[in-house]
């Protein structure tokens, strides 16, 4: 894949959790490059800013959007403030995720809480704020980032597989509604397979890089499903490195 956009998103607006590095940030670029307005979100905010200054400084328009995704407060009061300023979102791609590795028996509760927190319920607060806006507003798109952990586990992987297959429930039945509910949105969760980043080379620095795939890979295969015509749908896609070791 290139790095060419796929689609015009000039005078769309995107919102990208988990904004500030790795994934997220490869979104945010694309997006850009597409022509979007991205507000990257995140709780780094150095991250975020730095970000925003380089994409600004090719010419795109981007803004740090301080959320931290387990607060459904926050979340509530990032869409009031579009709202106010009379700024519908057109993408939201859910990137934010934590992980702890630590087996059943070591886990405690708020590693527990921390981990679903973040990676089911986070996305799903702002899943219920942009979906009824883009009911209402006729249009838009919904990208959930998965993981290989959505479709079968390991060890010392309990709480992330069991966010990710939550979410992955989640947004197979937004889709389903939105069949119902709006034809012109679209719904879409990304599985994807190790990615040489801060998420796993931060805590596992000795991995193997040549089992892992690069962000950027990932982040083309978002604008894919966001370049689907209105007609057709990709509910769900799968990219995985080739000696990915959890797939199938």
């Amino acid at each position: 894949m290139d790095d060419s956009p796929r689609l015009d998103l000039r005078g769309r607006r995107a919102l990208v959790t988990g904004g500030a590095r790795g994934l997220g940030a490869a979104v945010c670029r694309r997006l850009a490059a597409a022509g979007a307005e991205v507000l990257v979100a995140d709780v780094r905010r150095d991250l975020a800013e730095e970000l925003c200054t380089d994409l600004a400084a090719q010419g795109s328009h981007a803004r740090y959007v301080d959320l931290d995704v387990r607060d459904p407060e926050r979340v509530a009061a990032v869409f009031r403030g579009l709202d106010e300023a009379d700024g519908s979102l057109c993408v939201l791609v859910n990137c934010a995720a934590v992980d702890v590795s630590k087996s059943a028996a070591q886990l405690t509760a708020d590693e527990v809480t921390r981990v679903v927190t973040t990676n089911l319920l986070g996305p799903m607060y702002l899943c219920l704020e942009a979906y009824r806006r883009m009911v209402a507003g006729g249009g838009g798109h919904i990208v959930n980032i998965l993981s290989t952990a959505a479709n079968r586990t390991w060890t010392e992987a309990g709480p992330y597989s069991a966010s990710k297959s939550g979410l992955r429930a989640f947004t197979h039945t937004l889709f389903k509604e939105a069949q119902r509910d709006c034809l012109g949105i679209g719904i879409t969760g990304v599985i994807a397979g190790g990615m040489e980043t801060a998420f796993i080379m931060d805590r596992f620095p000795d991995t193997d890089v040549s089992l892992l795939q690069s962000p950027d890979i990932v982040a083309d295969t978002v604008m894919y499903a966001l370049s689907v015509p209105v007609g057709s749908a990709v509910p769900e896609v799968v990219v995985v490195p080739r000696r990915e070791t959890s797939w199938p």
